[in-house]
């Protein structure tokens, strides 16, 4: 049996905690910290359930690269958090999340120069000869990466699920190597980006499972059989190009921490409530530059 790696999603767990966690957690100071205590009980629950043998939790940072310098119109569809008060601002309670992390002896980083999904497919590539990996997160993004040692937490606390080649094949009808190129063809709403005009899904889905790949599509655009999909494929080329360049995650950037520095040391901090509470009014407050954390979304 391999030993398994556990590698999580920083910023996304963060958003659905701080989004998904009832409003009224509040320290003795007034500070807010459901996202702060949300998240060390989902990481409490998943070392449970999954008994990792390595981890590692990865953030974006300010400086993630350049697919923004690729498409003005990629991820700006999030909103401004720069504008919203610490309540209503995720990134409020990242210094007591980082905090929290390091109470529970889980190893973090953030990430510079590219984005924090590209070192979590660099990983994955990297360890999944050596590794069973596991990857938390709900971003449908690292679906392409799924394989035999490579899938995704579905994340439900006691009634959590591992999707796999089977779950990518029944949900969207093509396989996880065709995940990128699916999304090419009828993009990402929540990267706001656009696909081919007239392409969804059961139809990328039939022109991925006749000609394999979207390389190989182009190069038989005259075997489509609908003429208006055949015209409008042909006529999105570049459109095409720019999405695989923002979809497709890079498995070649640095990995911040060797695998095998990974080893888990878990340790349980005790009360997840009232440590949470206590680190919100310790850290949460401090200087934090919100404008350049949201242009990590």
């Amino acid at each position: 049996m391999n030993p398994r790696l556990l590698l999580v999603d920083g910023h996304n767990l963060l958003f659905r905690m701080f989004f998904g966690m009832p409003d009224n957690f509040y320290s003795a100071r007034r500070i807010k910290f459901n996202a702060v205590y949300g998240f060390a009980s989902a990481i409490h629950k998943v070392q449970s359930l999954l008994r990792p043998s390595h981890m590692l939790v990865l953030f974006d940072s300010q400086d993630c690269g350049d697919r923004r310098q690729l498409d003005d119109a990629y991820k700006a569809n999030r909103p401004d958090y720069s504008e919203m008060t610490p309540d209503d601002c995720p990134f409020t309670q990242l210094p007591a999340i980082y905090a929290m992390l390091d109470e529970m002896k889980i190893p973090r980083r953030e990430i510079h120069g590219c984005e924090a999904d590209d070192v979590i497919a660099s990983y994955a590539i990297a360890c999944r000869d050596r590794f069973d990996v596991i990857i938390f997160s709900t971003d449908r993004d690292y679906w392409q990466l799924i394989g035999e040692h490579v899938s995704i937490l579905d994340y439900h606390g006691a009634n959590s699920s591992l999707i796999t080649p089977p779950t990518v094949m029944k949900k969207f009808g093509v396989t996880p190597g065709q995940i990128a190129d699916y999304k090419c063809l009828v993009g990402d709403n929540s990267d706001n980006i656009t696909g081919v005009p007239g392409v969804g899904p059961k139809t990328a889905a039939a022109l991925l499972t006749k000609f394999g790949t979207l390389e190989n599509l182009l190069d038989h655009i005259e075997e489509i059989d609908k003429p208006k999909i055949r015209a409008s494929i042909a006529e999105s080329r570049e459109r095409l190009d720019l999405n695989g360049k923002l979809i497709r995650l890079s498995d070649v950037v640095p990995l911040p921490i060797a695998p095998e520095e990974l080893t888990f040391r878990y340790r349980h901090p005790g009360d997840l409530h009232e440590l949470s509470s206590d680190l919100a009014d310790e850290y949460i407050g401090r200087e934090i530059d919100i404008s350049a954390a949201i242009e990590t979304l």
